[in-house]
């Protein structure tokens, strides 16, 4: 492993070798590649089975009911949200600042932005019980003159999910079209041909286009980092806009922020170490990488588990006796495993990240990933159920019972998630050729001794 390591830093990776091992990966599939579309099709559609089954015998099928009426699509909702944050913050925020390190895994991570709002977009619909009336959430004029009431901050989710949606996909898009012109000028079949004729948009590489590639990606990326900020602090708002015991706190939409890029790079991390061993990308992901990433992720822990602490202390400092009463709750009452389970995920867990070797061995870091993961679903966990479970009168106070249909949804969106995923690596270049391009040493003409 060790000389493994000197050798790529001794032979830096070259231009034509970035580019064959990038469109290699997108060579016919393999039969493990199918295999992991069936697996990712299965779950989808066993999510879609237990949705169907929901609206036909109704909402009594999950497990909503007073006073928790906010369960586990909320809870997923929020979560899916926080993982598409990190694709924002590494592909536009990064790239203002000109960080190196966010080139070979920043493609990746916008995919999984666009998906993961995908994803996160199904479940206030499901939540809503009607689908096929989800249509009023939008502000339109209708026969009624009625309109969305604009002072809900669920009407606030609309328009920040369209938007950071939009925004984020046109970023994605437009990042993509210099390389799937590469994979155009290589494709073999007519089918790919064809597909990357049109998706390229007549991309030549010529001077004139690449002045107006890189004025528009530089566009994107500022109207796409205030977005990192706001769409998450919107949906913090969704809690601390109510006068709920737990949720009503100006702490939240930093304290969302931090958590939405914590998990973010967790999921980032958990997809690029298969997909680098898979695929052979040692000369193009190295450990600098990961060890930059890992750093995001102790900063981002620390800040979270800032966050914790505040909320105690400012539950305590208020002299409130419900919000005392609430973060006792927490951690010593009927949701205590979840609520321990998400301090040692988000706060304890992390901590190994200061030790080098840690940051760089990609065992650990895979594990640690899905624990960061883990505890980031417990947090807004706790956020949602317990607060609920316990606010002001002890008449009206209740427990939780899961449901196999919320299971259902909750296994059938990460089969979903992980569909899209599946198939853009097969068929776009998931690793920017040309940006990692820039960061590599030109090649120079060697020197012509004169004797």
């Amino acid at each position: 492993m060790a000389e493994n390591k000197q050798n790529i830093e001794n032979n830096p990776v070259t231009y034509s070798e970035v580019t064959e091992t990038v469109l290699n990966m997108l060579h016919k599939p393999s039969f493990g590649w199918y295999i992991q579309l069936a697996i990712c099709i299965s779950l989808a559609i066993l999510g879609g089975v237990c949705w169907s089954f929901q609206i036909r015998h109704g909402m009594g099928m999950s497990g909503l009911s007073h006073p928790i009426m906010w369960g586990v699509y909320i809870t997923n909702f929020v979560f899916w949200v926080g993982i598409a944050h990190s694709g924002t913050l590494i592909s536009a925020v990064l790239y203002l600042f000109r960080a190196k390190f966010r080139q070979p895994i920043y493609r990746l991570a916008e995919a999984m932005t666009v998906f993961a709002v995908m994803t996160a977009g199904l479940f206030p619909i499901i939540h809503v019980g009607r689908p096929w009336f989800a249509y009023w959430l939008m502000p339109y004029p209708n026969e009624r003159a009625l309109w969305p009431n604009f002072k809900s901050p669920l009407l606030w989710d609309v328009f920040a999910i369209s938007t950071y949606f939009s925004v984020s996909t046109m970023f994605f898009i437009v990042g993509l079209i210099p390389d799937i012109a590469s994979a155009r000028d290589k494709a073999v079949s007519k089918f790919r041909k064809i597909l990357y004729s049109i998706t390229s948009l007549g991309w030549k590489g010529n001077h004139k286009q690449y002045k107006h590639y890189t004025a528009a990606y530089l566009l994107f990326a500022a109207l796409a980092t205030p977005l990192v900020i706001s769409v998450h602090s919107v949906v913090s708002w969704d809690f601390a806009m109510s006068i709920v015991p737990g949720w009503h706190a100006t702490i939240f939409p930093p304290y969302f922020v931090a958590g939405a890029i914590f998990s973010g790079v967790a999921m980032v991390i958990t997809l690029v170490i298969p997909l680098r061993k898979i695929f052979k990308l040692e000369r193009i992901i190295t450990d600098t990488h990961f060890d930059a990433m890992c750093k995001l992720i102790l900063l981002t822990s620390g800040i979270v588990t800032y966050a914790y602490a505040t909320e105690f202390y400012v539950a305590w400092f208020s002299n409130n006796s419900f919000e005392r009463f609430q973060f006792w709750f927490r951690p010593f009452g009927d949701f205590q495993l979840a609520f321990w389970g998400m301090t040692f995920c988000n706060c304890m867990a992390p901590l190994i990240l200061w030790y080098k070797p840690f940051r760089t061995n990609l065992v650990v870091l895979f594990i640690m990933s899905i624990i960061i993961n883990i505890g980031m679903w417990l947090e807004r966990f706790n956020i949602i159920f317990t607060s609920l479970a316990r606010e002001y009168s002890p008449a009206a106070w209740g427990g939780y019972n899961f449901s196999w249909v919320e299971i259902g949804l909750t296994i059938g969106a990460f089969g979903w998630f992980g569909m899209w995923m599946t198939l853009f690596i097969k068929f776009f270049p998931a690793i920017a050729i040309m940006e990692v391009k820039e960061v590599i040493e030109p090649p120079r003409r060697k020197e012509i001794e004169h004797h």
